[in-house]
């Protein structure tokens, strides 16, 4: 019985120390998978996002501005350090400030803007190891998040806007840069006119030829063309041109009542001044700040491979505002025509007739 006993007890003991080491080995992988995985929150305030801006750089209030907005929201949600941001003064300083962010470090790498697209080439080539993203433009390299946007399909709802307001039936559109890209808005914008009111015409002007982007830096251009405008009957205007919008904003305002701005990429009401607010029928949001953000929480979440993502109406990466109230009679008819467009039962045009 004592040789049993003793059996019993030793058998016990060996089961307890297996247990023991079981619990212990327990304990070493799940410590290993944490060490394995790092501390998330420290490994995204490690990351230094760098912003190129295009020309008119942060406080053009419209598309710049909204990449900022993008930034901001991104690096407060993951508590980063502060971005690094850049801006050109003239058309070469973009490749110059792509190769300055990379050089200082800086992970991903963002370049705002469709001029971008030859010097991201350049530089993302030359930087494998770096993630870059472009606005409105294609890059095909496996370190390019590219984010382009439908702007024909918004600048489309707005149109729409502006046929069923108008009452001279004469309407405006004035593009930045003669590009394919500002093209495009202006092909949605007409489209729109002419769903909604087929009697109306479209007078289309560009400040500045394709090649030269100080059509987007340049207010006293685009008021003296909407001025122009308005004297020959026009009454309401739709520009798609960066930071010479607010050119446009001032000459509705010497116009007087009745005489309307659309504004573009921002809902552009809410930084215009009282004055200016009159006269901001709507604003056709084309949503950098999302695409931003969206690179950015990307990156953090490991996601760093080359891709192209497309905004458009169904991923409600473009559509309107409706500061001011202005529209609020007729957002019951845009928003079926919003429905239509992402049904495909309206096919939106990317290029003017």
């Amino acid at each position: 019985m004592k040789r049993t006993r003793r059996l019993l007890s030793l058998v016990a003991l060996v089961s307890a120390v297996s247990l023991l080491g079981a619990a212990c080995g327990d304990d070493t992988d799940d410590t290993g998978s944490d060490t394995g995985g790092g501390d998330t929150t420290e490994q995204k305030s490690e990351i230094k996002v760098g912003l190129a801006y295009d020309i008119g750089g942060r406080g053009d209030k419209s598309f710049n501005d909204s990449a900022a907005e993008g930034l901001d929201e991104a690096a407060s949600t993951l508590g980063l350090p502060a971005p690094k941001e850049l801006s050109p003064s003239k058309d070469e300083d973009r490749e110059a400030n792509l190769k300055l962010l990379a050089e200082g470090g800086f992970n991903p790498i963002i370049g705002v803007g469709f001029a971008y697209a030859d010097s991201v080439t350049l530089v993302a080539e030359a930087n494998p190891d770096i993630t870059f993203a472009t606005i409105d433009t294609v890059v095909d390299l496996p370190n390019v998040r590219n984010n382009v946007f439908a702007e024909q399909e918004g600048s489309f709802l707005v149109g729409a806007a502006a046929g069923l307001k108008t009452s001279s039936k004469k309407i405006g559109f004035i593009g930045g840069v003669e590009t394919e890209l500002i093209k495009k808005f202006e092909a949605g914008f007409v489209a729109g006119v002419k769903q909604t009111s087929p009697d109306s015409t479209v007078e289309a002007k560009y400040i500045t030829p394709d090649g030269d982007f100080t059509g987007f830096n340049d207010p006293a251009k685009a008021k003296e063309i909407a001025a122009a405008m308005y004297e020959g009957g026009v009454d309401i205007i739709f520009h798609a041109a960066g930071g010479s919008g607010t050119g446009l904003f001032d000459a509705a305002v010497a116009a007087g009542d009745g005489k309307w701005a659309i504004g573009v990429d921002s809902d552009q009401y809410l930084n215009a001044s009282p004055e200016q607010q009159k006269h901001i029928l709507t604003s056709m949001i084309k949503r950098v700040n999302v695409a931003v953000r969206d690179t950015i929480q990307a990156f953090a979440d490991g996601d760093t491979e080359g891709k192209t993502v497309v905004l458009d109406l169904k991923a409600d990466g473009v559509g309107y505002s409706t500061s001011g109230g202005y529209i609020d009679d007729i957002t019951s008819q845009l928003d079926e025509l919003k429905d239509k467009i992402i049904a495909g039962e309206i096919e939106v045009p990317t290029s003017p007739s």
